[in-house]
């Protein structure tokens, strides 16, 4: 059997228990709307994070649209985001009708590149995104410096970097709101559609609230246009069985890159930079080569899983070609596309199958 990039099936098995009874107590109660759990995972993960308010939409992607349009982003508008993301943050910004503005990337942890960002501010720039990348933390410091000049808002897309840390401070608690996905791949993932948005500010919580149930402040007294974006009662039933596991499983992911770091060390592929002052998360294991269609040919005849992030930049999908993005605009995006790949990364990983995924690589670049 060969060697998948994510084991959900052996995490469900250590789980569980727990979890049919997290199901069957959901169930029991029949609190299904914004019921007790739901709201105790509001709690519980924002205070994991750091940040005061937590609150629960359906999916990831909704945590971005209605941070946004919480902070009232509106067409016209432009707001300075990467290319190096899932397509999902540029979704955000479109469906507010405002314009996203990509910033090529730091090559060494494929965040945006925070040193071109003032250049791209101009009276219309109302917001920035930084995106976590793999379980990197972006440098937030200085993008916190430049939006406290210009009045923007910063809002985290947090979707890949579940208890990373950035100057001792977990992402969540670094921009004025966040975004966090628990697609069921993620280091904490749903077995549904789930998000959540984190953060300190009481009327960007408030707005949230409304926006998610249907602009409803009270019921039936709907103040605003929402949507229905209501995180469900019973993938938070697991999503805080699940919550009470990830500091040990983020324990284990970074043992886990130590490992491939030291089988890789004599191999001619980069390993993943790792800031000073940040802890990786390592949602994702990502090496990069020159010579990656001779890895990914070995990978496949040796059964091994693994996934190209960002083969094809936002810059050059179709639905992004009404913007008229310039790829050379993006020297970095460009040639990490050609040359990134990424191993399987997830706690139940051996040591005998990371060694067997390095000694595959080695033969392959060698």
């Amino acid at each position: 059997m060969g060697i998948p990039m994510v084991d959900l099936k052996a995490q469900y098995a250590g789980l569980r228990e727990e979890i049919l009874e997290a199901i069957d107590q959901a169930l029991q109660s029949m609190q299904l709307f914004l019921g007790p759990n739901v709201q105790a995972l509001e709690d519980e993960f924002a205070r994991y994070c750091g940040a005061r308010h937590g609150i629960g939409v359906g999916s990831g992607t909704d945590a971005l649209i209605l941070a946004l349009q919480a902070a009232r982003i509106q067409p016209g508008d432009e707001v300075i985001t990467t290319p190096w993301t899932f397509i999902a943050t540029l979704e955000a910004i479109h469906h507010l009708g405002a314009t996203p503005v990509l910033v090529d990337i730091d090559p060494r942890t494929y965040c945006l590149d925070t040193q071109q960002v003032a250049a791209k501010i101009t009276p219309r720039t109302k917001a920035l995104i930084p995106v976590h990348i793999y379980g990197h933390p972006a440098d937030m410091n200085p993008l916190m410096e430049l939006a406290a000049e210009y009045g923007l808002f910063v809002l985290e897309d947090a979707a890949q970097a579940h208890g990373a840390k950035y100057r001792g401070r977990t992402v969540g608690s670094l921009g004025h709101a966040a975004a966090f996905s628990f697609y069921l791949s993620k280091n904490l993932g749903a077995y549904g559609e789930a998000g959540m948005v984190t953060t300190d500010d009481d009327e960007i919580a408030q707005r949230v609230r409304m926006l998610r149930n249907h602009g409803d402040a009270a019921r039936h007294q709907h103040e605003v246009i929402g949507f229905n974006s209501r995180l469900d009662e019973v993938q938070a039933a697991i999503l805080r069985v699940k919550l009470k596991h990830l500091p040990e499983w983020i324990r284990l992911r970074q043992e886990h890159a130590a490992s491939y770091n030291r089988n890789l060390a004599a191999v001619d592929v980069l390993t993943p930079f790792v800031a000073t002052d940040v802890e990786h998360s390592f949602y994702l294991y990502t090496v990069r080569t020159a010579k990656r269609d001779r890895l990914t040919a070995r990978l496949q005849e040796a059964d091994i899983a693994f996934a190209l992030h960002y083969q094809r930049p936002q810059y050059r999908q179709p639905a992004c070609a009404h913007w008229a993005l310039r790829p050379e605009d993006f020297p970095q995006c460009e040639l990490a596309s050609r040359e990134v790949i990424s191993l399987p990364m997830y706690p139940e990983l051996t040591d005998q199958q990371i060694a067997h995924v390095c000694e595959t690589v080695a033969e392959a670049v060698a």
